[in-house]
């Protein structure tokens, strides 16, 4: 007596090219009809074993996920990207090029658009690092149009959304960048709420900077959300110290005048 059966083979193959890893899933199903006796491999999936074969049905297809959700270097898309994607199809923008550096800024970060960068110079010669801001292009669309010393004071107001993204063009010890961040904040907040420059030593996990290292400070009114170098991510919640950072990379002393000057000409062309 004949009765029907169903045949299924599943096939995972992971393999690794020169520039990426892949996840390729394979899985195939077909329906055949054999004889009891026909002695095939064949074989039937019983009710007690379908839970099984759907669950193995939903790891393949979450690593099939996993693997387009991902970069061609096989790791997940940062939130500073170059590449906006809409649909399958990718639109690249080209980053900006620090000059004095040559550190590559992506032209998106955490939802906003890069509009300027500079580079930090101590002792008149070494480039400790690269900086650049990324402004919300709504939020300044009311005030892009208007005379240089009203686009400063806009600046200066940390209620005006923007990231601060900091790369370094050379290594450096933790406590050294710290003392530097610190140095500049302290005699802007005249003395008041300086608990939350502890706050920030806390926020940089006890590793020394490498050239590369990256670290982001996402500025919202009297909030402060930081992502430290190894990506590990706080809040300061203090308008005195947010004030003080802005001052610190936007006001007439700031520490780098050319991101500054380059940030001011960038907002125009938001």
């Amino acid at each position: 007596m004949n009765s029907s059966r169903l045949l299924i083979s599943r096939q995972s193959h992971l393999f690794r090219s020169s520039s990426s890893r892949r996840i390729v899933a394979a899985r195939s199903i077909s329906s055949s009809s054999s004889s009891s006796s026909s002695g095939t491999a064949a074989y039937k999936i019983s009710s007690s074993a379908q839970p099984a074969a759907a669950t193995a049905i939903l790891i393949a297809s979450a690593l099939l996920y996993a693997n387009n959700s991902n970069n061609d270097y096989g790791a997940p898309l940062s939130m500073c990207s170059a590449a906006a994607r809409l649909g399958a199809e990718p639109t690249m923008l080209s980053p900006a090029t620090e000059p004095k550096t040559g550190i590559l800024f992506p032209r998106l970060c955490n939802g906003m658009t890069f509009v300027g960068c500079g580079v930090r110079v101590k002792y008149g010669f070494v480039k400790v690092y690269a900086v650049g801001t990324y402004m919300d292009p709504l939020a300044m669309s009311v005030i892009k149009d208007q005379d240089k010393p009203q686009l400063q004071k806009a600046l200066l107001d940390p209620t005006y959304p923007r990231t601060i993204r900091i790369v370094m063009n050379r290594n450096l010890s933790i406590e050294k960048y710290t003392a530097a961040i610190i140095e500049a904040l302290e005699p802007r907040m005249k003395g008041q709420d300086l608990e939350s420059l502890e706050e920030f030593k806390k926020l940089n996990p006890p590793v020394d900077l490498i050239e590369g290292a990256e670290m982001e400070m996402t500025v919202r009114g009297d909030t402060l959300l930081y992502k430290n170098a190894v990506g590990g991510i706080g809040q300061i919640r203090s308008g005195v110290f947010t004030s003080a950072l802005c001052d610190v990379f936007y006001g007439s002393e700031a520490v780098s005048p050319g991101h500054l000057e380059d940030v001011l000409k960038g907002v125009k062309k938001l």
